[in-house]
């Protein structure tokens, strides 16, 4: 069976406007940030050869009709149905989004709540502005990351505002299911809380005993969170397309939406004419590239989840039910206080160190493993050599 055609080699991703190829030596291979070693789909980029033969002035930037129905189309696939006029709000990318969500739905001194580990900026966003972060972590068991509903309760105090959910969940790679979404419905309406959501992974789930299931947004699940919820969601991930920023916020509560607006008036920016582009021609015609592009995931996944349970047993590690990315828990290694420094001086492996997600994650590392299957195993195989422990 020939390799699919989106598989780069290294010698094709070590440009020099790629930030994942070009910050560590060339004798580092990079499995860090949440880029994937793939080559766009053909529909996205012949869209945007056709849009480079047009203006590339003032452009219809909310409410593009076309654009607009794609996108709504998308969103009752997942739950979000009978979204108002206004409804839908265009950004320059989630991150924007999580920032303009703690700025204009909390005031300083306000508490936020998130699960963590957790992507970094849901973090920062809150301290950059200072608001309290409350974190409340995740619990370790022997079948995965689950949600430890006392460490939730615990972390409310009578100045939370605001729960931070991302879904499906980075860095483990947990898609949350309708039961604990339900019992997280249930815990924000009891605080009266409002909730920005983040799920721009959406589209990256695996299937459940070979059954595709589609992604179920928070907001779908309890008619009581539409008046409270802001859902963000975008294409860079799914579709490859992160140089490329655009995201939407979306709510069936405008006022919430307004919000954000007014605390960001001015300075959050907007998508470009090419994002939009991008993004209608990944609605629209982008589905075959990325269906190919997860049955490569999907083996990629197994085949990491094969060698560690093969090579390195010790590692803690759950498949993830999402994203390209794999949470690794090295804490029973020697070198686990700097086990990011130590893979990188001695594997010649880049990967995220896990500090980064929690301040408790000391001995975790993320990996990417969205990259051809001859760069997988290289890096598997390096960090092996590594990392044997001295009676292994």
């Amino acid at each position: 069976m020939s390799a699919p055609s989106f598989l780069l080699t290294p010698d094709e991703l070590r440009h020099r406007d790629s930030s994942k190829w070009q910050k560590y030596p060339a004798d580092v291979l990079p499995l860090w940030v949440a880029d994937m070693d793939y080559a766009v789909s053909p529909f996205i980029t012949a869209a945007l050869q056709d849009r480079l033969t047009r203006g590339l002035g003032y452009f219809q930037l909310q409410d593009e009709p076309q654009m607009a129905a794609l996108l709504r189309a998308r969103l009752a696939g997942q739950g979000v149905t009978d979204l108002p006029d206004g409804g839908v709000r265009s950004l320059p990318g989630v991150v924007p989004g999580l920032y303009a969500a703690v700025l204009g739905l909390t005031a300083p001194g306000d508490d936020v709540i998130s699960m963590t580990p957790i992507y970094p900026p849901f973090m920062s966003a809150v301290r950059d502005h200072g608001r309290n972060l409350r974190a409340a972590p995740l619990a370790q068991t022997t079948a995965g990351w689950t949600i430890d509903w006392g460490a939730l309760e615990a972390a409310v105090t009578p100045q939370t505002r605001l729960f931070m959910l991302c879904h499906p969940h980075n860095p483990t790679g947990r898609v949350w299911t309708r039961a604990e979404l339900e019992r997280l419905a249930d815990f924000v309406l009891r605080h009266d809380l409002l909730v920005v959501t983040d799920e721009l992974h959406a589209d990256l789930t695996y299937p459940v005993d070979g059954v595709q299931v589609p992604h179920t947004a928070f907001v779908s699940v309890n008619a009581a969170l539409r008046e409270r919820t802001v859902t963000l969601t975008g294409p860079c991930k799914a579709y490859n397309t992160a140089g490329l920023g655009i995201g939407a916020a979306v709510s069936h509560a405008t006022p919430l939406l307004d919000r954000m607006g007014r605390a960001t008036a001015g300075v959050l920016g907007h998508a470009s004419a090419l994002s939009m582009t991008m993004w209608e021609a990944a609605l629209e015609g982008g589905r075959p590239w990325l269906d190919a592009v997860l049955a490569q995931l999907l083996q990629n996944r197994d085949l990491l989840t094969a060698r560690l349970a093969a090579e390195l047993p010790w590692v803690g590690y759950h498949a993830p039910e999402a994203t390209y990315l794999a949470w690794l828990d090295f804490r029973a290694h020697p070198r686990h206080a700097d086990i990011h420094a130590f893979l990188l001086s001695e594997a010649r492996v880049a990967l995220n160190d896990g500090p980064t997600f929690a301040p408790d994650a000391q001995g975790f590392v993320r990996l990417n493993f969205a990259t051809s299957p001859a760069i997988l195993n290289d890096a598997i195989d390096r960090i092996v050599a590594a990392c044997r422990l001295p009676d292994a």
